[in-house]
């Protein structure tokens, strides 16, 4: 992201942004469920209640009717009624028993066309017509069809309350003559309505309970992730300096070590960037004085006609540019990351070679090498491992003494194998061992300073270890490295 993108964004309101967000994510599911849970609980509830209020209403029709003569009902004239005729009576007479039986709040009874026999509870006059079965004539249809039916919706009453009716018709004769309608209260709305109300008080408690967990959720995540955003754009402007502080919290934590991890490798690989441009810029400094003083004394012994002194010159700017490829080339393998090519690698034939490459110097100084290591297979990169022990013998080559030995020892030691170069010379100076795998730090003219940090840095990509003990007389370079997995089959 580029500077002005992160200047353009509001990183100091990311804590409050996320405690919005995450406000949402506890509050909206859980809103969504609660309306959509509790309205389909209660379309539910209600639903059932009101099938089985219009069975249970249907059912006390048909025993109604069950009870009734239809070929006497059909008697019953308008004016039945004013006169108090016996029929008529009778019929009110057994409706009035069902309605106080039932507690319904009126029982009637009508003819095929609809028209009034007798009405306990409604009041309408004999042979006029009943309002309300022209909202219900699709289930009068069915019970003059010879079938039981109820309303289908809840109608409201002159009392304000919610009614529902149910039917059965008359039978004479086998034909259906008239029917029975029953209205009965729908009491259990009342309750029902009282137990949406408390769903929705539960509903609204059970949110802010939410609500406030969710902003101390927020509060706690938010805080944290704020000190880590600062962390991280201060590493994002360059102060590696400063340490990501630990959190508490289990997630987070684990994100501010691996932030401060990071931090810690990014910090020493500035400061070794910073070491190793300052050494490339001294250690060429030097080389580059040289071959410019060479050439110009060069120049005038050409001139001169001195070319014997000339050959020297030359030899010795040759010798100035050999030393400024070599500091560029271990200034390479340094710095380059070079990918492992493991293989299986005979532990007494690696130090063989090495000593074999090594001889020619120590001849030249009349030291003697020693070979000493005990048969193990490792899993390394062959070429790398002898570039790192060559630079160890060859720091103890030139640190014997004429006549002196070099001793090359392999063997396994705590699961490990442990190759150690071990030289009799002066040892390494105490202020010195700190600083010794630093990159380029050296005490020799004609050192890089790189050989140890790079033998260090082989052993460690191949999840060993390089240390030092020195003591006047007795010092020893130490790599440890893994052993080959076992059950692996060895080379042939």
């Amino acid at each position: 992201m580029s500077a002005e993108r992160r200047n353009a964004f509001p990183w100091r309101e990311l804590p409050s942004l996320l405690s919005t967000r995450l406000l949402a994510a506890f509050l909206v599911p859980t809103l969504l469920f609660v309306a959509v849970a509790g309205t389909a609980v209660y379309q539910l509830a209600r639903s059932i209640l009101e099938e089985e209020l219009g069975t249970s209403l249907s059912n006390i029709a048909a025993a109604t009717a069950s009870q009734l003569n239809g070929e006497r009902m059909l008697t019953i004239e308008a004016g039945d009624d004013s006169g108090g005729t016996r029929t008529w009576r009778n019929l009110v007479r057994l409706l009035e028993g069902v309605r106080e039986a039932s507690g319904a709040r009126r029982v009637f009874a009508v003819d095929v066309q609809g028209r009034v026999r007798a009405d306990v509870g409604g009041g309408l006059p004999v042979g006029s017509e009943v309002p309300e079965l022209a909202r219900d004539r699709l289930e009068l249809a069915r019970v003059f069809a010879g079938e039981h039916a109820a309303s289908q919706v809840l109608f409201t009453g002159s009392d304000g309350r919610l009614y529902k009716t149910g039917y059965a018709p008359i039978v004479h004769a086998g034909k259906v003559v008239g029917a029975v309608g029953v209205e009965g209260s729908a009491a259990f709305f009342g309750p029902l309505q009282h137990l949406s109300r408390t769903f929705v008080i539960m509903g609204a408690l059970a949110l802010t309970a939410l609500a406030i967990i969710a902003l101390l959720t927020a509060r706690g995540l938010a805080r944290p992730l704020g000190r880590l955003m600062d962390s991280a754009l201060r590493i994002g402007r360059g102060d590696l300096t400063t340490p990501v502080p630990p959190e508490p919290t289990r997630e987070i934590g684990v994100l501010a070590r691996e932030l401060e991890v990071m931090r810690g490798a990014l910090e020493s690989r500035d400061r070794q960037l910073k070491m190793m441009l300052a050494g490339v810029a001294h250690e060429v400094r030097n080389p580059l004085g040289g071959i410019a003083l060479f050439s110009g004394i060069l120049q005038e012994d050409l001139r001169a006609g001195a070319h014997e002194e000339a050959q020297e010159h030359v030899e010795r700017i040759q010798r100035e540019v050999a030393f400024l490829q070599r500091i560029v080339e271990d200034f390479l393998a340094f710095a380059r990351e070079q990918p492992l090519a493991r293989a299986p690698v005979e532990a007494p034939a690696l130090l063989s070679v090495v000593q074999e490459l090594s001889s020619a110097e120590a001849s030249i100084r009349e030291v003697t090498l020693e070979v000493d290591a005990t048969p193990a297979v490792l899993e390394a990169d062959g070429s790398l491992l002898t570039a790192a022990l060559l630079n160890l013998v060859k720091n103890a080559v030139q640190a014997s003494a004429s006549g002196g030995r070099v001793r090359i020892s392999g063997a396994e030691h705590d699961g490990r194998y442990a190759i150690r170069v071990h030289d009799a010379g002066a040892g390494v100076p105490e202020a010195e061992r700190e600083r010794i795998f630093e990159p380029f730090f050296t005490t020799r003219e004609k050192g890089t300073g790189l050989g140890l940090p790079l033998a260090r840095k082989i052993a460690r990509a191949h999840g060993g270890e390089l240390h030092l003990t020195s003591a006047p007389g007795d010092t020893t370079f130490t790599l440890t490295l893994p052993l080959r997995p076992s059950g692996v089959s060895s080379p042939r």
